[in-house]
């Protein structure tokens, strides 16, 4: 009878050690090949919690040994809850928190892992970083519609984080936008649009910028008919919603808003694009999104 209660405490603990980890459902953590444990912000709630969680800290399951558990822990995660306040984006992550993977949680989403780019390349912080690619990528960005939607990749290197959730993120409040740039010779130049929209799926995922101003030259919101990308709406080789007889993101590869076709191309393995700035040789590149500062 003591050995059969002790195995029930011995049961019982497991399940209170896995409940936040259940409770805590990151919807794109696997998609963008993060780990729990590189979450910022999740160890500075364990940190708080650390006693109440009887050492979770050394004792992280993994999401996909977390998920065999859903069935029996179903009545226990309903106990527990995620840490309270998770920022909508990194915009409202503690100033002076490092650059690094976060938890953020849009208004109307599950929580979702994303990088926040907290100094470095933006100096005033609290960027949230929903694109990044390099030249030297291991991601051929030759996806479908619904990839794209719910995002790919690696959240330490090149990952897009998914229209659908990028649409959700910018609705919010009204943001600004930053196209991070490194060219052929791997110099540092900034495409900044005081505005930022992405309007919904039935909508074609429709792109809305704002004014530029920068050193990387005004690429998106050209006036040329057939190579502008402000107002166009998403295409991806298997929706094409681009002005172009063809299918541009067939013919070039990758996901963007193309219209007939583009001047530039940032979501393509090994010919990163910015209007003039570099044409198929640029080193890396970056979207960034923040609140707009008079808002």
């Amino acid at each position: 009878m003591a050995a059969h209660h002790a195995n029930l405490l011995f049961f019982a603990s497991v399940l209170a050690l896995l409940a936040p980890l259940l409770a805590l459902n990151i919807e794109n953590l696997k998609r963008l090949q993060a780990n729990l444990h590189e979450i910022t912000n999740l160890h500075s709630h364990e940190h708080h919690h650390d006693g109440a969680r009887g050492g979770m800290r050394r004792s992280r399951a993994s999401p996909e040994r977390a998920a065999q558990h859903r069935g029996c822990c179903a009545c226990w995660s309903s106990m527990f809850s995620p840490a309270p306040g998770w920022p909508k984006d990194c915009s409202e992550v503690s100033v002076g928190s490092p650059s690094g993977i976060y938890v953020i949680q849009p208004t109307g989403l599950h929580p979702i892992v994303v990088y926040c780019e907290m100094n470095g390349t933006s100096s005033d912080g609290g960027w949230t970083v929903i694109q990044r690619n390099q030249q030297s990528t291991e991601i051929t960005w030759t996806e479908s519609w619904s990839t794209y939607k719910y995002g790919f990749g690696n959240v330490h290197t090149e990952y897009w984080l998914g229209t659908e959730y990028i649409h959700q993120i910018s609705k919010q409040k009204v943001y600004q936008v930053r196209f991070v740039i490194w060219d052929a010779t791997n110099n540092t130049k900034f495409a900044d649009y005081n505005l930022f929209s992405l309007e919904d799926e039935p909508n074609g995922y429709r792109l809305r910028l704002g004014t530029y101003s920068g050193l990387a030259g005004d690429a998106m919101t050209s006036n040329s008919a057939s190579t502008v990308h402000d107002n166009m709406k998403f295409s991806a080789e298997d929706r094409d919603q681009d002005t172009y007889g063809g299918n541009c993101a067939s013919s070039y590869g990758g996901g963007w808003w193309y219209s007939a076709c583009y001047s530039v191309r940032l979501n393509v393995k090994g010919a990163i694009t910015w209007g003039s700035l570099c044409s198929g040789n640029c080193k890396a590149s970056a979207i960034l999104l923040k609140p707009a500062p008079y808002c």
